[in-house]
């Protein structure tokens, strides 16, 4: 099956800044593919290369198989949702909706009837009539998306689309996104800074840093089973043994271990055969409702967290900080890391 998108070695040079170093990959028909990565990573970079916004210095860049390196925005088949959605203020939301349509010379019977169809698409059928300023957040970014959907592209390119929504609205939104997508069978690449976001909605996620992928997998392979130390405390902050550490620690090469799976231990415990242990100082205690954060400095250097449940950290309520303690891991959860 031919990729819906492909990269070839593709890199993109600023001056002394190589915001896309040699990146590969390839995004299948119908995937939901995230680009997850911090500020000057690349991700948004390789959307823009896709977008036909930029153009690269070396490698192709592939749609359908064939090379668009070269081709114009508006020769490909693609449409991208932004985070400031980019409404025009002074039309309706059927106008806005049904302004690509009438850009490509569709009759205003056919366009008005697509554009409804899509606003009922995305559940905002009764409010074709009104201004963007008069929708909440939530309801201007779909708008945003029935815009983009209604030139029936085959990839949609979404750029932090839900950066500027509420906590509880932005979870909303990822739950309606993600069913959207599988309803249309379209192809996602969806760019964010935010790890929730990437592994509850994405088949695949690509983690970049420099203008590098650090590693390209499944959700669930990302948090298990993360490549290297960049990835491991980019995706859930896992604690991470650099090889000096893992080396005091008893390992025989750097690895990463997730807070869920540490113990504290009071400092005089002993541990079971199989665990690995640790001592260390208590540094800070935050409450986190079912959980709490114990963060503690290790004796070997460093400072790292355990995810305590509220039973077992009502039993530590007495190790306040600055007390002494232990913590402990089974050793066949550490994972291995590369480099």
């Amino acid at each position: 099956m031919t990729a819906a998108i492909e990269f070839r070695g593709v890199s993109r040079i600023y001056g002394e800044v190589r915001a896309v170093d040699d990146v590969s990959f390839s995004v299948e028909p119908g995937e939901f593919f995230a680009m997850l990565g911090p500020s000057g990573s690349g991700k948004t970079t390789c959307l823009r290369l896709v977008a036909g916004f930029d153009t690269p210095d070396r490698g192709q860049v592939l749609l359908d198989g064939a090379d668009v390196s070269s081709t114009p925005p508006f020769d490909r088949n693609v449409n991208t949702v932004f985070q400031d959605y980019a409404l025009f203020p002074h039309m309706t939301v059927l106008q806005n909706v049904g302004y690509g349509p009438r850009v490509r010379g569709v009759g205003a019977a056919e366009r008005d009837k697509h554009a409804r169809e899509m606003l009922d698409l995305v559940q905002l059928g009764a409010q074709g009539e009104r201004r963007p300023a008069q929708l909440s957040g939530g309801q201007r970014q779909r708008v945003a998306l029935a815009r983009a959907l209604i030139n029936r592209p085959k990839v949609l390119l979404l750029d932090e689309p839900l950066g500027a929504l509420d906590l509880k609205l932005r979870e909303e939104m990822q739950i309606e996104l993600k069913s959207l997508q599988k309803q249309l069978g379209i192809t996602f690449v969806y760019v964010t800074h935010d790890q929730g976001e990437a592994l509850s909605m994405a088949d695949r996620v690509a983690v970049f840093n420099k203008g590098r992928i650090e590693q390209l997998a499944a959700p669930r392979e990302l948090y298990l089973q993360p490549a290297t130390a960049f990835v491991a405390r980019f995706v859930g902050s896992a604690n991470v043994a650099e090889a000096a550490l893992a080396q005091q620690l008893g390992a025989p090469a750097p690895f990463a271990i997730r807070a869920e799976n540490i113990d504290v231990l009071d400092a005089a415990a002993v541990a079971p055969a199989g665990v690995a242990t640790a001592p260390g100082t208590v540094v800070a205690v935050q409450f986190h409702g079912a959980a709490s954060r114990w963060q503690v400095t290790l004796d070997a250097g460093g400072t790292w967290s355990a995810l305590v449940s509220e039973e077992e950290s009502r039993r530590l309520n007495g190790l306040a900080v600055g007390t002494r303690v232990q913590l402990a891991w089974p050793r066949d959860a550490a994972v291995p890391l590369q480099g």
